[in-house]
C-alpha cells in the first residue's frame, strides 16, 4: 500500500510561494449575484511554443490549489504525463477557494471579508474566470484541460462552455453530476460546519472560525476518499499506543487518531465558508449532454473508488460517443479508493501522457 495515501498534504505543499495574481474584472454569477472584482491565483511551468498551442490547464479538486506540480507531483512535472518540459502548464486556484483566488475570505469593497455575502458560485463560474486568465495570457485555445474529482468537472465544462477552446479533456475519478449519495456526503459535511456554534451564519471572525465543524467535515471526507482495503491495511483494529482498551470515549484506536490528526491539519489551511461554497458548486453541477463540444475525451476511473465509481465514467463515455466525439475510457485496478487519482502515475499517467502527446 502506497504510504503517500495517508500523508494528506505533506507531499502536496509548495516549497516556495510562486503564485501570481491577476484581476479578471467583474463577474455576473450564474446564481444572479455579482462580484465587482475577481482576482485569480495561478502558477505556470514550462514555456509556450511559437504557435501558443501547447498549453495544458490543470484543475484542482475540492481542497487543492494552484500548485499543481505539488499536489499532483506524480502526474505534473518534467517527464511526467503532463510534461512541463513539453507543455506550458497552468494551475489555478478556483473561484470561491481560499488559496489566493477571490472567495469568502476575500475583502469586499467595504473592507470587510465577504463571509456569508459571497455568492454560491458554480463550476461554470469557475471556468469563466479561468477562461479570462488564459485569454489574458495570450492563449486562444488550450491543448488540454485535465483534473480529478471537481477538477474533472471543470475540465469538462471547458469543452462545453466555449467549444473549440480546448482540444483534449482528461477527467479522472470524476462525473458529469453528483448522485444522491454524493450530495449526501457533502451535506453532512456542510451541516457539521453550520451546526458549529462558531459558524455564526457564516459571519465568523477570522480569528475564531468554526474549526470543530470543519474538522468533522474533513473526517467525513476522508472516509469517502479512501477505501475499506486501505483503511484495513493501515490500521485494522490496532489500538493507539497501547495493547488494549482504556474504556474511555477518548482516542482508543489508531484510525481515530489518524482522522483527528488529518482533520486538525486541514483546519489550519482551509476556510469553512469555502468548504460550503465549493461543495454546493459540486452538487449543483449537472451536464446531461456533450453535444456541441469540439474536444476529444479521456476518462479514467478506479475499481474501488466508491465515491466516483466507474459507472459514472462509463456514462460520460456514452455521452461523448452519442455526441460523436473521439473518446476512451480506462478502468484502473488499484486498492486506494478515490485518492488513487492523486497517487497513480504508472497506469493513468501512461494513458494520459499518450493521450496528450498523440
Amino acid at each position: 500500500m502506497d504510504p503517500a495515501l495517508f500523508d494528506d498534504n505533506e507531499r502536496q505543499a509548495a516549497v516556495a510561494d510562486a503564485r501570481q495574481f491577476m484581476d479578471v474584472g467583474a463577474l455576473d454569477c450564474e446564481c444572479g449575484a455579482s462580484i465587482p472584482s475577481v482576482t485569480i491565483a495561478y502558477e505556470t511551468w514550462g514555456a509556450l511554443n511559437a504557435g501558443r498551442s501547447n498549453a495544458i490547464l490543470v484543475c484542482h479538486a475540492l481542497s487543492g490549489d494552484s500548485h499543481a506540480i505539488g499536489w499532483w507531483d506524480r502526474i505534473v512535472g518534467p517527464g511526467r504525463a503532463v510534461d512541463t518540459d513539453k507543455y506550458f502548464v497552468i494551475g489555478t486556484n478556483c473561484l470561491g477557494g481560499c488559496q489566493g483566488t477571490t472567495g469568502p475570505t476575500t475583502r469586499h469593497e467595504d473592507g470587510k471579508p465577504w463571509c456569508s455575502r459571497f455568492p454560491l458560485v458554480t463550476i461554470g463560474d469557475m471556468v469563466e474566470v479561468q477562461m479570462r486568465l488564459v485569454s489574458a495570457l495570450g492563449i486562444d485555445s488550450l491543448h488540454g484541460a485535465c483534473g480529478g474529482s471537481m477538477g474533472g468537472m471543470q475540465a469538462l465544462e471547458w469543452s462545453l462552455r466555449k467549444p473549440g477552446s480546448v482540444k483534449k479533456v482528461w477527467m479522472t475519478g470524476s462525473t458529469r453530476a453528483h448522485n444522491a449519495m454524493q450530495i449526501a456526503f457533502n451535506e453532512i459535511g456542510r451541516e457539521a460546519i453550520m451546526r458549529d456554534p462558531k459558524w455564526r451564519s457564516g459571519d465568523y471572525p477570522v480569528n475564531d472560525p468554526p474549526m470543530d465543524g470543519l474538522a468533522v467535515a474533513r473526517m467525513i471526507g476522508h472516509l469517502s476518499y479512501l477505501s475499506e482495503a486501505s483503511f484495513e491495511h493501515k490500521f485494522a483494529r490496532r489500538f493507539q499506543g497501547k495493547s488494549g482498551p482504556e474504556w474511555t470515549l477518548g482516542t482508543e484506536f489508531e484510525v481515530e487518531s489518524y482522522l483527528s490528526h488529518q482533520a486538525d491539519k486541514f483546519t489550519k489551511r482551509f476556510d469553512p465558508n469555502s468548504y460550503l461554497v465549493l461543495t454546493r458548486a459540486l452538487d449543483y453541477y449537472d451536464r446531461t449532454s456533450l453535444k456541441g463540444s469540439q474536444s476529444e475525451y479521456l476518462f479514467t476511473s478506479f475499481t474501488i473508488d466508491w465515491l466516483y465509481p466507474t459507472q459514472q465514467s462509463l456514462e460520460l463515455l456514452r455521452l461523448a460517443q452519442e455526441a460523436g466525439h473521439p473518446a476512451k475510457h480506462v478502468e484502473i485496478d488499484l486498492p486506494y479508493g478515490h485518492d488513487a487519482f492523486l497517487l497513480d502515475a504508472e497506469q493513468q499517467g501512461t494513458v494520459a501522457g499518450t493521450f496528450f502527446a498523440r
